[in-house]
């Protein structure tokens, strides 16, 4: 079953061509990335079963062995990574079909998305799957090709901006891990990661702490860590909802894989993870003092992505089987729950018009299936049992326990004020958003957006409500009803004060059913996290118990001959 294995990457590629040639055929093109990323999902499931049940599966593109060619490897986790990115990168796609992301329009050809989605999706398959750093390499320059064009699109003066701050910082840590390619090369006489693995520990110990502390920085700065996640909370949330959701869902993750995969396989001691766990500590607390003082919800929810990137950063520092293990486990978890919360709040703006916390309210009134699609995932990321976020939390405290450390106490501290603060943080946009009633200031004259407008992507639902940029006023894009018109015809004077009553929920734009049908998808597969965390926590233990074993996978890679399963 090894042919299963490049599928990952060249579909998706291939469709991204198709879909390129098919420009003037929107209908053709969204059929194709559906049904390459379903095809995706089914390989990448196929394998994770594969691969816990027979081990290691490598292939040698183009039969060059290694460490001469390059190697595909699939092992526990990246499987793992592979099915739920893979669903992930599905479940969005709908979710952008629904609002009319990519819906043709001749002033912004905006059909350029469906393709470049496709080489999104290829450059984060490939990641998972590559064998040596210059194949990871690629797959980074990949992501970032795709993902400026994706945090771009409208073309917006906003998002222009924002994206030129994401691309310069991710060219910087391009370079960098360029850098530390050559080093290594240079140092190691290999790129491929099981060799690099053997011949490391002959090196000094000042050149592995060089090399070690490059790699670690270029990847930190991919994964958002403290002080390096600087450049996030201005990049994502200017985007689209659903390109802001694929963003904090999966792309940081990228970066988390590529530090298991260098403390685990290629500097296996425990030479930085002391370090691991201030730097865990310091991305906890300051990412969460971030999000508590924000009033848009795109912005918190930037936020909190940082503070919980600290808590898969706590587990790999501590540098056993049990922390890895519940590093896996929280990664899987927080790439699900924080992409639900992305998709809720891509609803919100639409049902609101906004995600500014003091333009929102009565939401709760207008539309209480999307208070109950919010408060799931806001409290599975805070940690209440029995959810998964309580579970993987409750692993890494253990593994805190086990080493017994001072830091490993600091860091549950840590962990136990950034859970708190983060239930109180999204507890308050539930209280602005949805219990409390909507402010009679904004029904007379509405504010201007804090998301960035949507003027230039029609939807074949309902328009969402569309801020202009010149005047300030909010419009529905497809027609002439402006929200000021609405707000006076829903909203009237007291006639013994003249102040405007408050506003009833009409005001609010009705509830998309496809976009509806998608999100509680994404929350019931946050739900579902919970009921199968048992068999899950017990993969990820597997897997970890893989990865402390470099022997392992060195075996597989080097010592297979003919690219067959190890």
């Amino acid at each position: 079953m090894t042919w299963l294995v490049p599928l990952l990457v060249l579909v998706p590629l291939l469709g991204a061509a198709v879909a390129l040639g098919l420009l003037r055929h929107q209908k053709l093109q969204r059929a194709i990335t559906v049904a390459v990323l379903a095809v995706a999902v089914v390989v990448a499931a196929t394998l994770m079963v594969l691969v816990d049940q027979h081990g290691t599966i490598v292939v040698q593109v183009g039969g060059w062995q290694a460490p001469y060619g390059i190697s595909l490897v699939v092992d526990r986790l990246s499987a793992l990574l592979l099915t739920v990115s893979a669903s992930v990168l599905l479940l969005v796609l709908l979710f952008s079909i629904g609002q009319g992301l990519a819906a043709d329009d001749e002033d912004a050809p905006v059909t350029i998305y469906y393709p470049t989605y496709l080489v999104l999706a290829a450059g984060v398959l490939d990641a998972f799957l590559a064998g040596d750093l210059f194949n990871l390499y690629v797959a980074f320059e990949m992501l970032l090709v795709a993902s400026y064009v994706l945090i771009t699109l409208g073309g917006s003066e906003q998002r222009v901006r924002a994206g030129t701050t994401y691309i310069i910082t991710s060219l910087i840590a391009s370079a960098l891990f360029l850098a530390s390619i050559g080093l290594v090369y240079g140092a190691t006489g290999t790129v491929n990661i099981a060799q690099i693995s053997e011949r490391v520990a002959g090196l000094p110990e000042h050149v592995q702490l060089l090399l070690h502390t490059m790699l670690l920085i270029a990847f930190g700065i991919k994964a958002a860590v403290f002080p390096l996640a600087f450049w996030l909370p201005d990049s994502y949330p200017t985007a689209p909802a659903p390109v802001t959701a694929v963003f904090a869902g999966l792309l940081t993750k990228v970066g988390i894989y590529a530090i298991i995969r260098l403390e685990t396989i290629i500097f296996p001691r425990p030479q930085l993870n002391t370090v691991l766990l201030v730097v865990a500590v310091l991305t906890m607390i300051v990412g969460v003092l971030g999000a508590v003082s924000q009033t848009d919800v795109k912005r918190l929810l930037s936020f909190t992505l940082i503070s919980h990137i600290g808590f898969m950063v706590m587990g790999v520092g501590l540098g056993s089987v049990v922390g890895t293990a519940a590093a896996v486990f929280y990664t899987v978890h927080h790439i699900v729950v924080q992409t639900t919360l992305f998709l809720v709040s891509g609803v919100m703006e639409r049902v609101g018009g906004t995600t500014s916390t003091r333009s929102l309210g009565g939401l709760l009134k207008a539309a209480p299936f999307l208070a109950a699609l919010y408060l799931v995932p806001a409290f599975n990321l805070g940690g209440i049992p029995p959810f998964s976020g309580f579970i993987g939390k409750l692993g890494l405290f253990r593994a805190a326990a086990e080493d017994g450390s001072p830091m490993a106490w600091v860091t549950v501290g840590a962990g136990v004020v950034t859970s708190l603060l983060t239930l109180y943080a999204l507890m308050r946009v539930w209280d602005a958003a949805f219990w409390r009633p909507k402010p009679a200031a904004e029904a007379a004259a509405p504010h201007a957006s804090t998301a960035e407008p949507h003027a230039h992507l029609r939807s074949p639902e309902p328009a969402p409500l569309t801020v202009s940029e010149e005047t300030g006023e909010a419009y529905h894009p497809g027609g002439s009803t402006t929200v000021t018109d609405a707000a006076h015809a829903s909203s009237a004077s007291s006639p013994a004060t003249g102040q405007a009553a408050a506003v009833e929920p009409s005001v609010h734009t009705p509830l998309p059913r496809m976009l509806v049908a998608v999100t509680t998808v994404a929350v019931l597969g946050s739900v579902a996290l919970t009921v199968v965390a048992g068999p899950l926590y017990g993969y990820a233990t597997r897997a970890a118990e893989s990865l402390e074993s470099p022997a392992r996978y060195v075996q597989a890679v080097l010592g297979s001959t003919d690219g067959g399963t190890r």
